[in-house]
């Protein structure tokens, strides 16, 4: 049985329409967890430190030793979670590329876990960018290519030729 189900994208690609598409058409209940809700949860000083996280000007993402420390754990209570019998959606958004997946990986180990890559062109997600109005403009185009490199997926979505509940389904019928 699919315990975690794991969207990676970049910014503003539509992984958050997804979640919550999953959340209505998976049965059961499905906890949904994201990079964003980790760093809504810091303090502000974390969230302005070069210890940190730092959003630069032209759309990119600065972390630092103190984000890392508490991402480790907050990625460490999300495995406990699935461990201990919640079933879970996770929307990330991976820097690191495949490092940042090995770090999930180890911490999932045994886990059962749908690694589903949510893709939409650059120039598509830079638009939502702007309309969205909450994010620094530049993370979109940036992140559109980078957080796939070197990644390994079950499943691909893309968000650009496809609405949320389209894609949502698509994972659907991979959720066992």
């Amino acid at each position: 049985m699919t315990q975690v189900i794991f969207l990676n994208g970049g910014s503003s690609s539509g992984k958050s329409g997804i979640v919550r598409c999953l959340q209505a058409v998976l049965p059961g209940s499905w906890l949904a967890f994201g990079v964003d809700t980790l760093v809504d949860a810091m303090p502000a000083s974390v969230q302005a430190s070069d210890a940190g996280i730092e959003f630069a000007p032209d759309g990119e993402v600065i972390v630092g030793p103190e984000f890392r420390n508490l991402e480790a754990a907050w990625i460490e209570g999300i495995a406990a979670m699935a461990r201990a019998g919640a079933r879970i959606i996770i929307d990330e958004v991976f820097l690191g590329g495949a490092d940042s997946q090995q770090r999930w990986q180890k911490a999932l180990g045994e886990l059962r876990v749908l690694w589903v890559g949510v893709r939409c062109d650059g120039v598509i997600a830079a638009g939502r960018e702007i309309a969205r109005g909450d994010r620094v403009t530049g993370m979109a185009m940036s992140q559109a290519e980078a957080v796939h490199r070197g990644m390994v997926y079950d499943l691909e979505v893309d968000t650009a030729h496809a609405e949320s509940m389209e894609c949502a389904r698509a994972i659907a019928v991979h959720v066992r």
